[in-house]
This record gives C-alpha cells, sequence and structure tokens, in this order.
C-alpha cells in the first residue's frame, strides 16, 4: 500500500437498499494508482444480479422520496452537501490515489460537486409548475 494514501475506512463493498455487501460470490477487482502502479484496493465487483437488486432498491426509494416534502428534501440535500465539504480532503485523496488526478484538481472537483448539490438544496424549496406540494406533504 501507498505511504500517501490511507486506505483505512474505505468502504470497497457494494453500497445496495441501504447496507454495503459483497459481489455474488465475492467477485472483486483491483484498484491501482496510475502513478505507482499499487494496488490500493480491491473492489466488489457487482454484476447483473447486484444491479438488478439496487435497481429494484432505487426504485423503492424514489417512491418514499416522492412523499417527502420540498423542505425536507432540501434539508437531506444540503446536509449531503455539508458532508462532502467536510471531507473534501478525503475524498480528494482517493480521487488521487485512484485516478492519478493532482490534488489540487481532486480537490476543485469534490468542490464543484458539492456546490450542485447545494444548488438543488435550495432549488428542492422552489419546485415549479401546475403542482404545488403544501407544507405537510399530504395533499396537493
Amino acid at each position: 500500500m501507498s505511504t500517501s494514501f490511507d486506505p483505512s475506512g474505505l468502504h470497497t463493498e457494494l453500497f445496495i437498499d441501504g447496507a454495503w455487501q459483497k459481489a455474488a460470490g465475492g467477485a472483486t477487482f483491483a484498484v491501482e494508482n496510475p502513478a505507482t502502479h499499487e494496488v490500493i484496493a480491491h473492489v466488489a465487483d457487482g454484476g447483473p444480479e447486484e444491479a438488478r437488486a439496487a435497481i429494484e432498491a432505487a426504485g423503492r426509494a424514489q417512491a418514499e422520496w416522492a412523499k417527502s416534502t420540498p423542505r425536507q428534501r432540501a434539508d437531506i440535500l444540503r446536509r449531503a452537501f455539508e458532508l462532502v465539504i467536510a471531507n473534501t480532503d478525503r475524498l480528494a485523496s482517493i480521487m488521487t490515489a485512484e485516478m492519478g488526478k493532482p490534488l489540487a484538481e481532486a480537490k476543485g472537483e469534490v468542490a464543484y460537486g458539492a456546490e450542485m448539490l447545494r444548488w438543488f438544496s435550495e432549488e428542492a424549496v422552489r419546485i415549479g409548475g401546475d403542482q404545488a406540494t403544501s407544507v405537510d406533504g399530504n395533499t396537493r
């Protein structure tokens, strides 16, 4: 393992239906640092079975998300933004190790992605259109 990258705490399983899980049969593939050719992790190699499970879980999650109020959605997205910003250094170091991207560029990319979360968190309460969601989310 590289001394410049600390893989501790790095999840290498598939996140499906709210839980980390191994691929069927325990299949993995190596992630290699392109600069040093060191293997930095072995990650789960999901296949069709895992893809179907993820799609089904996403459908269930979307149905629940649709029931939430704009304020609840905004709060969730804002919290995601805050977590990404709080973990910028860790996320950027992962990007640098797995892709060879310069650290400063990786930090910029993390910040750019985080800004998308913030922007959409602010837009969530400004949903336009022919339907208006009530404050309690039970009537339209």
